[in-house]
């Protein structure tokens, strides 16, 4: 008899991902760090990848499938947990869950405490002191790869916050199946719902841990999870969920497109000296022309994670409502002003 339907389908969901990096990170070609360099005379070590495992049912779910597959494939399998500090016991329970992975044969295993700071608010904090810990141990430990247990429902819900917040078409494209520096994170559950990642630990017998700040109604993110989509779903029936997580990849589709006419027209739309010529940008059809904008502040220094619509939004309006309205602040001590013509920005 096979596995049970949810541990196959995890199974699945992570086999996948494993090929495709060990397409790309062929022994001719191996990643930065020290990890995969082979010893004298020897041949190559295979390559790395880690989970980042909260301890909670996608992780765990995620973490067991690494360690069933990675045995089968010419894969090294390591886990991550990182404890945020904002809780009373933590670091035990990072321990706890540092333990379970080891017990699973994953190798390295790590904790790593991070200290959480105020900037964008709790959940944004959080989110960046996480990802710092796991891009400094995935470049220490020389990973190629890390897979983060986001799922469907997790897509669904970055989603409606985006529309919530009136981001543009990126905001609602979500989260990508590959991201970060040199594609490092992938996330091979956004097909998978939220309860087949439960069911596969229940069926396995994995102890998980279900943080209690993913049901307290402070964070925005929980009182969705737990009152929104509900909602939602009981006004238009089931399906809400799948119907967002299509939308996420089409507007993907749509972003990367955009973005991509963006980069392409970007150098003709500059003067002899680089700088962008508003006659020219005024041209270009609005989400292709604020793509630049976007661009041309990132490239000065502006910080992307910062750079929000509202700041790309005042920059357009130097291009289509020109008033003669002084230089705009943005992110980064970055500053825009419109001369003779050009729009100029420069870190301030």
């Amino acid at each position: 008899m096979g596995p049970h339907p949810a541990v196959a389908a995890i199974r699945l969901a992570v086999r996948r991902v494993l090929h495709d990096v060990l397409t790309e990170h062929t022994p001719a070609h191996p990643p930065a760090g020290t990890s995969e360099l082979p010893a004298a005379g020897g041949p190559p070590r295979p390559p790395l990848v880690l989970v980042a495992c909260s301890g909670g049912a996608d992780s765990m779910a995620l973490a067991s499938a690494l360690a069933f597959e990675a045995r089968k494939l010419a894969v090294r399998a390591g886990g991550i947990t990182v404890d945020h500090g904002l809780q009373p016991g933590s670091d035990l329970r990072a321990a706890e869950v540092a333990a379970r992975l080891t017990a699973m044969d994953l190798d390295p295993v790590e904790a790593v405490a991070v200290t959480v700071g105020r900037d964008g608010g709790p959940e944004a904090a959080a989110r960046d002191a996480r990802y710092a810990a796991l891009d400094e141990a995935a470049e220490r430990l020389g990973a190629c790869a890390v897979l983060l247990g986001h799922t469907r429902d997790d897509q669904a819900e970055t989603v409606l916050l985006g529309l919530a917040r009136g981001s543009g078409i990126r905001s609602l494209s979500g989260m990508a199946a590959v991201s970060g520096t040199a594609d490092r994170y992938r996330r091979p559950f956004l097909q998978l719902d939220r309860q087949t990642a439960r069911k596969a630990c229940m069926v396995q017998s994995l102890p998980v841990w279900d943080d209690p700040m993913n049901a307290d109604p402070a964070y925005t993110r929980s009182r969705l999870r737990h009152e929104g989509l509900p909602a939602l779903e009981k006004s238009l029936g089931k399906g809400v969920v799948e119907a967002l997580a299509r939308t996420a990849q089409l507007c993907r589709d749509d972003a990367d497109a955009l973005d991509a006419w963006a980069a392409d027209v970007d150098p003709t739309v500059r003067d002899e000296a680089g700088l962008l010529e508003c006659a020219k940008l005024y041209a270009l059809p609005p989400a292709v022309r604020r793509r630049v904008l976007r661009r041309a502040a990132i490239a000065e220094g502006a910080p992307a994670g910062s750079l929000f619509a509202r700041h790309v939004e005042e920059l357009d309006r130097l291009i289509t409502g020109w008033r003669g309205q002084g230089a705009i602040n943005l992110p980064g001590r970055v500053v825009a002003r419109r001369q003779g013509g050009r729009l100029v920005i420069r870190q301030g």
